[in-house]
């Protein structure tokens, strides 16, 4: 069975549908249904084959990747409008606090790297939580050229207060899943993120002629150092799709 959805790229299947494969490990959701992308894998696939002249189309990986960025988008936008709205915290912003929190004293550039931002928009973001009181930089004390990060006693306070307000909605979006099926997801994720990682370079490498990237002409990050300037999935360094628990 199969019906529009409020979401307009979105449709609901009977759950049955996901369970077409004995050994799935996918349960049926709570409510009797599933929401899923606009028109079936397979539907889709065909239409891209048609579109493209018949090319073949590698259909569950093009879902999976359409569903790691729509996951990825539906959860930020939660949490943005919720948990860190009251702390008036975009995610990358509360990313950069959790890796300095748990840190304690790191370099701005492995606070980049563990966040998976840019150094440049970790500048922005930085100069922001410092406005606020948040976090301090100074430099290290064995070389000038490194710059170090850490909490003030208010920043500090503010995680201790915020982080088990964040982890109940953690828990609360995935409520779909149980605790052998989030573990799962999670190692499924990571070999996606350790696949780009260890590969990534070589692959676009190969894929621009051996040319780096040229500069992007348009959606650009802001330049005024916004917290929210990296978009979901537009993680300036590797792993970024790990989330803030990733550092």
């Amino acid at each position: 069975m199969v019906r529009w959805g409020r979401t307009g790229a979105a449709y609901a299947v009977a759950p049955n549908a996901l369970m077409s494969d004995p050994g799935s490990r996918v349960r049926p959701l709570e409510g009797g249904e599933a929401v899923l992308d606009r028109r079936s894998v397979e539907e889709t696939g065909r239409l891209v084959e048609a579109r493209t002249g018949g090319l073949p189309v590698r259909c569950e990986q093009m879902a999976l990747v359409a569903g790691i960025y729509r996951a990825a988008a539906a959860v930020r936008q939660h949490f943005e409008n919720s948990v860190l709205r009251s702390a008036d915290l975009t995610w990358t912003g509360f990313v950069v606090l959790w890796v300095v929190w748990l840190r304690e004293e790191p370099e701005t550039r492995h606070v980049a790297e563990e966040a998976g931002i840019s150094k440049g928009t970790l500048t922005g973001v930085v100069r922001t939580l410092e406005s606020r009181g948040l976090v301090r930089r100074t430099g290290h004390p064995g070389d000038g050229r490194l710059v170090l990060l850490s909490l003030t006693e208010r920043g500090a306070a503010l995680m201790r207060r915020l982080f088990p307000e964040f982890n109940a909605e953690e828990v609360f979006v995935t409520g779909q899943l149980d605790e052998e099926e989030c573990r799962y997801a999670a190692e499924l994720l990571h070999r996606v993120v350790a696949q780009v990682a260890l590969h990534g370079e070589e692959r676009r490498r190969l894929l621009l002629g051996g040319e780096r990237p040229a500069p992007r002409r348009s959606g650009r990050r802001r330049a005024n150092g916004g917290e929210g300037a990296d978009a979901p999935g537009d993680a300036g360094a590797e792993g970024g799709a790990e989330g803030p628990h990733g550092a």
